[in-house]
């Protein structure tokens, strides 16, 4: 089997977006338990040499709207390498008239030299991991930057790039609402076209977990989450952002493409460890781990990890939920048409249940969350990916 084959791909079936997963940090967050190696420049090379393997096997060029460099910390390459990288992405993966080319980096990469050859080279879009302009709380997330410094770094992109997107943490142990509200108001004084606001959370195999299951970390009250996250809320689209997804808000013509493509449940092409592809129905993962993605492609063998075909009824279900992410939310009677009679009444029997409770609102053909709805809106989805 090809690669094209095992990733789902047949004619026609084209992706419109691709994710590129660099695997590298100087350090690892306390919260992270992503895909990566730190302190590992050593290994940059040999890593690329793989991830050009891996795109080869899309044959020919495939052109698409838009491009993400994740990680990881993408923005850690060294310029020689990072050149040598655009290069095999501009020619396996041509972007389109008007589409998107965006790259994560943190905030101590971020110099005009850098900047400057990812502008040249076609990139349009910074995302940066900046997670607040407190120090106290930045030292408590383990990052490696000072709030000077991410001041510093947002004013270099907004020269540079069309797009400057920021990340921000709450609901950090100990934070208390004043300190949240202060990054709020920071990120509009700096002038950010997008800001993506996450509650911060305690994933398996990432450090604070570990101190969380020993007590040495106390989680963030619930009520106190809930009312940072209605501050963001507040706070941004009073500034002028307009709240288009769950976590994310833009100022108009900022939304981001490549999200959007999630969102809307397009197919993309996903590269490198841990990534996750969608492509032709088949959802595949490659290996998490770097050195075995490496061993398996030096090898001849596929990076591919799990390999799921998904039926036409959990792609319903699947372009549902993803879609409900979005503030517009979705166009129930266009989707619904796709289901078969059970899939519909199951999913229309919980939108009412939902829309009865408050959660969600039916406007014409579109049901979208509501104010409430938003607030506990993870907690909804499992209901409508359920087929049994």
């Amino acid at each position: 089997m090809t690669l094209l084959k095992e990733w789902g791909w047949t004619v026609g079936t084209d992706p419109v977006a691709a994710y590129i997963h660099i695997p590298f940090c100087r350090h690892r967050c306390g919260y992270c338990n992503f895909s990566l190696l730190a302190n590992r420049d050593d290994l940059f090379e040999r890593f690329l040499v793989a991830l050009e393997r891996e795109l080869a096997g899309l044959e020919q060029p495939r052109p698409v709207d838009s491009i993400f460099l994740g990680g990881g910390t993408p923005s850690i390459l060294p310029a020689s390498l990072m050149t040598r990288l655009l290069a095999q992405l501009r020619q396996w993966l041509p972007l389109r008239d008007g589409g998107e080319w965006s790259i994560e980096a943190n905030p101590i990469d971020l110099d005009d030299a850098a900047l400057s050859l990812w502008r040249s080279e076609g990139i349009q879009r910074v995302s940066i991991g900046g997670q607040s302009f407190d120090p106290a709380k930045l030292k408590m997330l383990e990052r490696d930057h000072s709030p000077d410094q991410l001041w510093s770094a947002i004013e270099r992109s907004r020269h540079f790039m069309q797009s400057v997107s920021l990340d921000l943490i709450f609901a950090a142990p100990g934070e208390p609402l004043a300190t949240w509200m202060r990054d709020l108001k920071r990120a509009i004084e700096c002038g950010v076209d997008h800001v993506s606001t996450y509650g911060l959370t305690y994933e398996k195999g990432a450090k604070f977990w570990s101190l969380r299951e020993q007590e040495r970390l106390v989680a963030a009250d619930e009520d106190l989450e809930l009312a940072m996250y209605e501050h963001a809320i507040d706070g941004l689209t009073g500034a002028g952002f307009e709240h288009y997804e769950v976590s994310n808000f833009a100022r108009p013509g900022h939304a981001c493409r490549h999200n959007q493509a999630y969102w809307n449940g397009d197919a993309w092409w996903a590269f490198g460890p841990s990534a996750a592809r969608y492509v032709g129905g088949v959802r595949s993962v490659n290996h998490r781990s770097t050195l075995t993605y490496m061993r398996r492609i030096e090898s001849g063998q596929s990076a591919v990890d799990e390999r799921e075909l998904l039926s036409p009824q959990q792609r319903v279900r699947e372009r549902f939920v993803f879609g409900m992410r979005q503030l517009k939310g979705v166009d129930w009677s266009g989707l619904s048409e796709e289901a078969d009679a059970e899939t519909r009444v199951s999913i229309e029997e919980k939108i009412d249940e939902h829309v009865a409770a408050g959660w969600m609102l039916r406007e014409g053909d579109r049901v979208r969350l509501s104010r409430p709805g938003l607030m506990l809106s993870d907690s909804l989805w499992g209901h409508y990916l359920d087929d049994h």
